[in-house]
Formats: C-alpha cells, sequence, structure tokens
C-alpha cells in the first residue's frame, strides 16, 4: 500500500525548470481532498448526542474508487473546551457510538467534545457481515483428542462463510484503515489534533494512529493494552494464562480462610478440590450444571475480587459443603459460566485478528490444546489455543501491520489491571515501554476497562493528565476493589461486576 503524506504538511517539490538557479515550492493535491471538505450534518440521536455520516475511502491506496459511510456521535463541551475526544470501546468490532454517553458523567464531558464512532464494518457504518454457521461441535473445555477435528472443521466453515457473505470490504477492514478513517474525522471536525482514550483493542487502534499520524494526537490514555508483541493469536492464548494466574490466587486467598470455607489448607489443595468437583460433574453433573459450566465459572468468578466469597460458595456447595445447596451451588456457577460464554464471540472481531499472519500447521494447534486444556481448563482457556477463522485466512490483507512507534506526540498514560483475563497484565508494561508511555497499574484488580467503572484512584489519575496536562509518575499505582470479607456473601449482584467483562457488551445492555 501506498503511504499516504500526512494531511496538512506541507511538502518541497523542486521542479526542473530552464533555468537551474530558479526552483518553486508547490504544495501536491490533497489525494482525500473531497473526504476531508466535506460537511457533516448533525442530528439528535441517542438520547442528548447528535451523530452524522462521514464518507471515507474503502481503500485509501486508491481513494478515487469505492466509499463507504461511518457513523459519527458527539456531545458537546458542557464548559471551557480545550478540543475534542475520540473514543472507542475496543472489540475488535465494538460499536462506539455511546461512548459519549458513556462519559458524560465524567470530568471529560466539561473539557471536550466528546466524540464516538462505529468503526468501518460495524454497527452504524457500512457493516461486514458474515453468514453464521451451525455448531459443528459443542464448546468443551477439556475436549479429548477425537474432538479436535471438529474444532477445525467449524473454524474452516466460519472462514467459508464469511469471505462468501463479506463483499469486496472485507479485506480492508483493519486496524490501519480504521486509524486512517478516524484521521478523516479529524479533518471533517476541522480539529488541528485530537486527544484520544481507547479500551481494549481500541488501546491497539490508538497506538496505530499515533504511529501514522503523531502529529495530529495529543494526549492519550490507554485502557487495559494489548501486547503491541501478541498481534493476534499469543494475545488471545495470554486470556488463558491470565485467568489461571486469578485462580491460584483465589486458591491461596480461600486456603488461608479454611476455617470458614473448608476447600484446602494451602493453594494446591484447594486447587485439587476444583479438579476433583470438575472431574465428578464430568461423570455426574448436577441438573444441567456440566464440567465446562463449571470451569468457566471459576474462571469469572476468581477474577472478581468481591465475588471470591461467592466462588468457594460455589465450590464448597458443589461438594456438599455447609452453607448452600449442590443446586443452589450450581445456579450460581451457571450465571457465572454464562458471562463467560458471552465474552466468545464479538463483530468483525475475526476480520480485523486476520491482519496477522496465523500458523496454516493444525498440529501447532493440537500441541496447544493438550496443554491448555490440563493446564487452563479454566474461563475455556482451550478456546484460546484452537484454530481459528484466521487459521484458514482466505484473503490477501491490502498492506503490512504498522510498526508501533511514539515519535511526535506527547507522552501518553497506559492503565493496566493486574488481574485482567482479557488483556494480560505483561500487554500493559510493553505497551507503556514501546510507546514511552507512563504506566498506571491497578493493584489485585480483574476488570477489564478500568476508567469510569467506579475505581475513584484511576478517575481521579486520568482526569488530571487528560484535562489538566499533569501525568503521573513514570511508573504508579492504584488499589483495585477490596478482597472480601470471607464470612460474608457480596452484597452486590454478580451482574454488576460481571457486566464490566466486555465495555462494548456493557454499553449496548
Amino acid at each position: 500500500m501506498r503511504r499516504l503524506v500526512p494531511v496538512g504538511l506541507a511538502v518541497l517539490v523542486v521542479l526542473a525548470t530552464s533555468s537551474p538557479a530558479v526552483s518553486a515550492r508547490t504544495t501536491p493535491p490533497d489525494p482525500l481532498a473531497e473526504f476531508h471538505n466535506q460537511t457533516l450534518t448533525w442530528a439528535p440521536c441517542q438520547g442528548d448526542l447528535e451523530c452524522a455520516s462521514v464518507v471515507v475511502p474503502l481503500d485509501y491506496a486508491d481513494p478515487g474508487l469505492d466509499r463507504i459511510s461511518l457513523a459519527v456521535s458527539r456531545r458537546k463541551a458542557t464548559e471551557l473546551r480545550r478540543g475534542v475526544l475520540v473514543a472507542n470501546p475496543g472489540g475488535p468490532g465494538g460499536s462506539g457510538l455511546r461512548m459519549p454517553a458513556f462519559l458524560s458523567t465524567t470530568a471529560l464531558a466539561k473539557s471536550y467534545d466528546l466524540i464516538g464512532f462505529d468503526p468501518r464494518g460495524v454497527g452504524g457504518s457500512t457493516a461486514l457481515t458474515c453468514r453464521a454457521v451451525p455448531e459443528i461441535t459443542t464448546t468443551d473445555s477439556r475436549p479429548p483428542d477425537s474432538e479436535f477435528a471438529k474444532w477445525t472443521a467449524e473454524a474452516r466453515a466460519a472462514e467459508d462463510a464469511c469471505q462468501a457473505s463479506a463483499g469486496g470490504i472485507r479485506r480492508f477492514v483493519n486496524t490501519a484503515n480504521t486509524a486512517r478513517d478516524l484521521d478523516v474525522i479529524r479533518e471533517v471536525l476541522g480539529e488541528p489534533r485530537i486527544s484520544y482514550l481507547g479500551y481494549s483493542y481500541g488501546t491497539y487502534l490508538g497506538a496505530v494512529y499515533g504511529s501514522l499520524f503523531p502529529y495530529r494526537l495529543d494526549r492519550s490514555v490507554l485502557d487495559s493494552s494489548v501486547h503491541p508483541e501478541w498481534l493476534w493469536r499469543q494475545q488471545a492464548k495470554g486470556q488463558a494464562v491470565a485467568t489461571r494466574r486469578n485462580v491460584e490466587l483465589w486458591s491461596e486467598w480461600a486456603a488461608e480462610h479454611d476455617d470458614v470455607f473448608g476447600l484446602g489448607r494451602s493453594g494446591p489443595e484447594v486447587l485439587a478440590t476444583i479438579e476433583r468437583t470438575s472431574a465428578r460433574l464430568a461423570l455426574d453433573p448436577v441438573g444441567a450444571h456440566t464440567r465446562s459450566e463449571f470451569d468457566a465459572a471459576v474462571g469469572v468468578g476468581s477474577r472478581y475480587r468481591p465475588l471470591w466469597t461467592d466462588l468457594a460458595g460455589v465450590v464448597g456447595g458443589l461438594n456438599g459443603g455447609a452453607g448452600t445447596t449442590p443446586q443452589a451451588a450450581a445456579e450460581q456457577s451457571a450465571r457465572f459460566a454464562a458471562s463467560a460464554k458471552g465474552e466468545l464471540k464479538s463483530g468483525v472481531f475475526t476480520t480485523i485478528t486476520c491482519e496477522a499472519d496465523w500458523p496454516r500447521d493444525l498440529e501447532t494447534y493440537y500441541e496447544d490444546m493438550r496443554v491448555f486444556r490440563d493446564r487452563y481448563p479454566y474461563g475455556f482457556g482451550v478456546l484460546r489455543a484452537a484454530p481459528t477463522a484466521c487459521t484458514f485466512r482466505s484473503f490477501t490483507p491490502p498492506g503490512p501491520m504498522v510498526p508501533l512507534k511514539r515519535d511526535g506526540y506527547p507522552v501518553g498514560l497506559v492503565v493496566q489491571a493486574e488481574g485482567d483475563t482479557q488483556t494480560q497484565y505483561e500487554g500493559g508494561p510493553a505497551m507503556a515501554s514501546r510507546l514511552g508511555d507512563n504506566l498506571l497499574t491497578v493493584l489485585d484488580e480483574g476488570k477489564h476497562g478500568v476508567y469510569n467503572s467506579g475505581n475513584a484512584c484511576v478517575d481521579a489519575v486520568v482526569d488530571h493528565y487528560l484535562v489538566d496536562g499533569v501525568l503521573p509518575p513514570s511508573s504508579s499505582t492504584c488499589p483495585g476493589d477490596p478482597r472480601p470479607d470471607p464470612a460474608r456473601p457480596s452484597t452486590r449482584p454478580a451482574g454488576s461486576f460481571l457486566d464490566t467483562a466486555g465495555l462494548a457488551e456493557r454499553l449496548a445492555r
């Protein structure tokens, strides 16, 4: 793909003339002029927001051909305005139209025009739709080798169905083009620079935008960052590793309170209790509650610290412990498991993640699946090692992935929770190091997407930076949600914690 000249930067061209002493300065024509010069028509939408449509090229290497549209939303600053702030919820495939409403009660709403948008392929923008395929296999947390071929067949069918129904736009739905779309939005808004807040995959989008358009990015916050070296298969595998880490931490905590829970006097003893429970459910489910659902519930319950007592009640109840019946424990476990299942699907996820090359050798996946079903069964960890549609990618990306760097825009802030399972903690320090940003670690916390989720410390740090321009120390910490009193069950409904599992799904609800 041809590299685009950054908008607004003059290029000196020396023209040969009949006299070698004569030269002229000219500015080459803007290949995106018709897109940059369009006028937005705003109309009320989404409550107190206003929305408009922006036209962008399908292929930035040849902008004179096909066009697509993007849905954009806005909420104007309520007090002294310092510019615009674009927010993205992640995914990839998450709709961003409601992001200004999500941020409307924060300090950002006073100082910024809040901008949201549906990325190309998503929601109100020109959508990438893929046909659903029937399930060939059932979701199993510990599948036998004999089932691997079915998992592969389902992944291949998903790729074939998506390619058959995605038309000619699929190969152009990627992070680099979404970042270029964002710069067209900036230009149409008439802004010399934008500030940015991205969650999850949105952290990668922000890093790519800053790498492509460094002089157009002002302040930036990357919350729950992907790992810049793990794009994208290793990122998926890291989710299972992070889940196992939380289970081990919970097991140590439960062992410290063995007098209350009776699950074991050490972390390994508690883990052994989990494994015995899982094995028994494989042979004798409690009602409709299976081993796979229990494994998923352990992954979710161990992630959110305020739910640790509830998880102990689930494990104890399924083992005939005091305080709850096996049936009640199974019902609570099923609620946790439903949250884990809800994280497995996301819009145009497979198309975006196919921008990277995935292994073609199936045995590579099968070897990992054998390890992950034994070592990382919790939270459906084996799915993170299995073949995906990208294993059978049927299109060629239009260009290489963008090298990430920060060269020309201010120092930003990366926020990362230690127990985040969707973007493993290691991603935060790695992204901060790659970009030379400052790092804010949220200690002993499992949330994914921390800003504006109830953590007053994180909110204060982010607000002070985005509103006042004051950076925190190069490496600093905030406490996460406190661990519970082992003698008391959670006083908040499980859903209030589980909603934080996916910001896009949270906004949709």
